[in-house]
């Protein structure tokens, strides 16, 4: 049997929300990230899906969404994500701190394995997390950005997923993808993926026996995918799964990556995504995210789709605080 392949880090976040408009002002105008793909739910074309992350929709710096319009609320609790962090240079705390609260965003500072932590959520109520790191993650950041370039958030840091027991969850992150357990806080644990300086190479896990089961909705983590370096890889990380009794699905191609998914022990949806081919897949570069492509079985209904969709900021609803924030 081939060696197991390594798990280079985490290679997007899938989340849902009650209000595209609101979303894509608040992660955009507020964080600063370059919304990288607008299309559609491959499963409900009616529905957006919003990619953002940094100049290219690099792997480690995807955040995306399904918009659903007054969705409501989710809980976060056990099986599942239950925060997402962003790295910052260590010495963009601060800015960071500030520009949140003029934005009315509600704050809290901490520190974590030895980083200064800034907790706080979206408009939707998703848990968020700014981390401060001296040495943050070299990425290609958006020059059209209205955040300085030297306070910019360099890709995903992390995720934490709370779950009631450890054994289970701990066998599949350590044992079967080869994280590696680098530090624990009481009930915290975290793991490192792969050794080299990308965005996404931490994952934590947070054990809480008495926490409620999640419950989705507007403002929780639908999925999390990691990265896998081409077809071959994932089609071996398939039959390592299968070999070991969860149930992978065949391959879904999503026209800017490939993927196959898994539940692991605790419920968690888990997906395994190739890099390739990348978001320049149907837009050039200079060009991501400036309108909507659509998966080609779609294509022939782009005039009704368009029709049911909700105005996004920008095209009919002013960028502007309230939009991002209102209730």
């Amino acid at each position: 049997m081939n060696a197991i392949p390594d798990i280079s880090g985490i290679h997007h976040i899938t989340a849902v929300s009650s209000n595209a408009a609101q979303n894509l002002f608040f992660y955009t105008e507020v964080l600063g990230l370059r919304l990288v793909k607008r299309t559609v739910n491959f499963d409900d074309p009616y529905t957006y899906h919003l990619y953002y992350g940094d100049k290219k929709g690099h792997p480690g710096t995807i955040l995306t969404f399904f918009p659903r319009e007054d969705l409501p609320k989710g809980r976060p609790g056990a099986g599942a994500v239950t925060a997402i962090a962003f790295a910052v240079p260590a010495e963009a705390i601060y800015f960071w701190s500030e520009r949140l609260v003029s934005s009315g965003v509600k704050v809290k500072m901490e520190e974590r394995f030895g980083d200064r932590v800034i907790r706080f959520s979206d408009p939707d109520g998703l848990p968020l997390e700014l981390v401060g790191e001296e040495r943050p993650p070299i990425i290609s950041n958006w020059e059209r950005s209205p955040i300085p370039d030297a306070s910019a958030i360099r890709g995903v840091h992390s995720a934490t997923a709370t779950v009631n027991l450890f054994d289970s969850e701990a066998a599949l992150v350590a044992d079967v993808m080869g994280m590696r357990l680098v530090d624990r806080d009481g009930g915290r644990y975290r793991y490192k993926m792969d050794d080299w300086e990308s965005p996404g190479r931490w994952f934590d896990l947070n054990i809480d026996p008495n926490a409620r089961p999640a419950s989705m909705g507007s403002g929780t983590v639908h999925h999390i995918a990691f990265r896998t370096e081409d077809d071959h890889t994932q089609s071996r990380w398939q039959e390592i799964l299968r070999g070991l009794g969860y149930n992978a699905t065949d391959v879904r191609d999503r026209n800017y990556f490939r993927s196959i998914y898994f539940r692991t022990p605790a419920n968690i949806l888990f997906e395994m995504a190739t890099d390739p081919p990348g978001f320049g897949f149907d837009e050039s570069v200079e060009r991501l995210g400036t309108s909507l492509q659509l998966p080609k079985p779609y294509e022939g209904m782009r005039e009704e789709i368009v029709r049911q969709l909700p105005p996004l900021c920008g095209d009919e609803l002013p960028c502007n605080i309230e939009n991002a924030m209102a209730a």
